[in-house]
């Protein structure tokens, strides 16, 4: 029988916990009884350096509940690498995983079709947004532009699909094998074309708690991973020094046409126009290009991307 764990990174989550619990373990249950999941099954919750009560939440149900297993990270080192930190620990001790956020918008429910869709032969299992309903119009459009905007530059990403995926212990294994420390997990998986399958669900509303990605962050997020997996920018950046320099050209020949017909006035509006605009397009290319150069730094160091401060596991017991 096939050992499920379902990984779930928190980061100060002490809210909906109490909820995701509960939630989880009916899921688990369920699937056991149904004989699709062996009985040592169950989630592994990740504490992403948390500043409130989220490790005590987790130490106090994983003394409870049988199925609640528990990772202490060292430090606060993001939602990639707190998901990635989970499914190496439990690649170890199953057969297949489950990544779920902890806030209950992903439908619980869908895991029992992504499990069925495992014992069919999928490798991977992708679940999908069937629609944003419950997503604000600013949220909705500027996630869909994100989608777009990955695919357009070169990243392959599946559209409308965040972290809510099941993976077979070779997939997670082979996953393991990408050694950068920018992740992005949404482009890597995709690469390795392993036998996929997806599930649609209904997204709904958090439950509890606040969102861990605001604007800004989800500005961030998109940057990291276009420029993890697309030198797109640089080329347009080439581009636009190539139209730039032609309308340069252009604007010689009209210059020097003007003066000969006498036709040339006092320009300093103009002049002052294109300094600062060639300014700023200088300054922004240069940005672009030292965000690379400084991926690049932070790749060569090949500092851990985390360390792990406790394992709560019920196989220790």
């Amino acid at each position: 029988m096939n050992r499920l764990m379902i990984v779930v990174p928190c980061f100060n989550e002490q809210e909906v916990l109490p909820l995701t619990i509960p939630a989880l373990t009916q899921v688990v249950e369920g699937m056991i009884k149904g004989g699709k999941i062996a009985e040592n099954s169950g989630f592994l919750l990740v504490n992403d350096g948390s500043r409130d009560n989220t490790w005590q939440v987790i130490e106090n149900a994983h003394k409870e509940n049988k199925y609640v297993y528990g990772l202490c990270l060292a430090g606060n080192v993001g939602h990639q690498n707190a998901l990635l930190a989970g499914l190496e620990a439990a690649v170890k001790i199953c057969d297949l995983t489950v990544s779920i956020d902890a806030d209950l918008q992903d439908d619980v429910a869908a895991i029992e079709k992504m499990v069925d869709c495992y014992i069919n032969g999928a490798d991977v299992v992708y679940g999908v947004r069937s629609e944003r309903k419950n997503d604000s119009l600013f949220k909705r459009k500027t996630a869909q532009g994100f989608y777009k905007t990955m695919n357009l530059l070169g990243a392959k990403t599946v559209y409308n699909h965040a972290d809510f995926r099941l993976m077979s212990k070779r997939a997670v294994e082979q996953l393991l094998e990408y050694k950068e420390r920018n992740v992005f997990l949404r482009g890597i998986v995709p690469l390795m074309n392993l036998k996929s399958e997806t599930v649609y669900y209904s997204r709904g509303k958090r439950v509890a708690g606040e969102s861990k990605y605001p604007f800004k962050k989800m500005l961030s997020f998109a940057w990291e991973g276009i420029s993890s997996f697309s030198t797109k920018p640089l080329t347009i950046i080439a581009f636009l020094g190539g139209v730039i320099t032609l309308c340069a050209v252009i604007a010689f020949i009209y210059i020097m046409v003007s003066y000969f017909l006498g036709n040339t006035s006092p320009g300093w509006p103009s002049l002052m126009a294109s300094i600062w605009f060639l300014g700023g397009v200088q300054l922004f290319s240069i940005g672009v290009v030292g965000q690379y150069v400084g991926k690049t730094y932070i790749e060569s160091k090949s500092r851990p991307r985390y360390f792990v401060d406790k394992f709560l596991n019920h196989d220790d017991v």
